[in-house]
This record gives structure tokens, sequence and C-alpha cells, in this order.
């Protein structure tokens, strides 16, 4: 029997990324973030989600990737609670292109090597068939191991 998961594929930068589906609580439609002043770079502001007062969180700078312009199709996904100790939190993206259930053989695991200090964020690398015709084109989705990221946010 193949060891499935599922993720939540999102663009980031004009690169794709996945994030674990237990992980996010609902994906919704960019609303207006109001800044907190002296708030840290990571931080971009905080909405009113249907009476919850929801932290946003700039994924871009939280993984040291070059801030894009705001685009009309950016999205928030709000992560689930627990993952954030209890707090109501949501991370910006450019775009959530879908759910995918990914075999555990089309991840490759990143070993402890790598010198980038990015690459403890990195669960593995999803490497989907772009045609099952053409074994040659595939399409590599970085899976970011949000429960890092957001362990390492709360240590600063």
């Amino acid at each position: 029997m193949v060891s499935t998961v599922e993720v939540v594929e999102f663009m980031l930068g004009g690169e794709c990324y996945a994030l674990d589906i237990h992980l996010v609580r609902e994906i919704v439609e960019m609303l207006q973030i109001t800044p907190i002043p002296r708030a840290p770079p990571y931080i971009s502001g905080v909405i009113n989600l249907r009476g919850e007062i929801t932290n946003i969180m700039n994924l871009n700078n939280m993984l040291g990737l070059v801030n894009q312009e705001q685009r009309d199709n950016q999205k928030i996904i709000v992560l689930v609670p627990e993952v954030v100790s209890g707090s109501n939190v949501g991370i910006i993206v450019d775009d959530v292109i879908g759910v995918l259930q990914i075999a555990e053989a089309d991840v490759e695991r990143l070993g402890e090597g790598l010198a980038s200090e990015v690459s403890g964020f990195v669960k593995g690398i999803i490497k989907l068939k772009s045609d099952e015709a053409d074994k040659k084109s595939t399409r590599l989705i970085i899976w970011i191991d949000m429960q890092k990221v957001i362990e390492e946010v709360a240590k600063k």
C-alpha cells in the first residue's frame, strides 16, 4: 500500500510551495491588513476575520525571500490555532493552487548537510510528473515545515 500525504500547494515569489493540509483551518481572500507599530518585519499586521483578530505573517520575510508587490490574487492561509499556541494566525501567499495528494515516494527528503539556514524549514521537495506520457517533465514543489517556521518565529 502506498503511503500518501495531503498538502496545500501555493505560489510565493513565482515558485511553488506546499504545507501540510492538517495545519490549515481555511483559505480566505486578501483582506485589509492593519499594521502594528514596531512589529517585527515578518508580521504584516492584523485582520478582523469574522469577529476574530487574526495575526498576519509575511512568509516571504520568514523564509528570507524577496518581498513581492501586492497582487490581486493574493490569499491568506489561516492556520489551525493549535499550531500557533492557540493564536489566530494567517500567512500571506501570492495564490493558492489547490490540494494535492502526494505519494511518499514522490518526496525527496533534504539532508542535514545543506548550508542554507532556510533548509531547516523545508520538509522536502515534492516531485510531480507533469504528464504521464512525458516522464522527463517534472514539476518541483518546496514542502515547507510550517511548524518549524512558527517555532523559530516564537523564539524571536
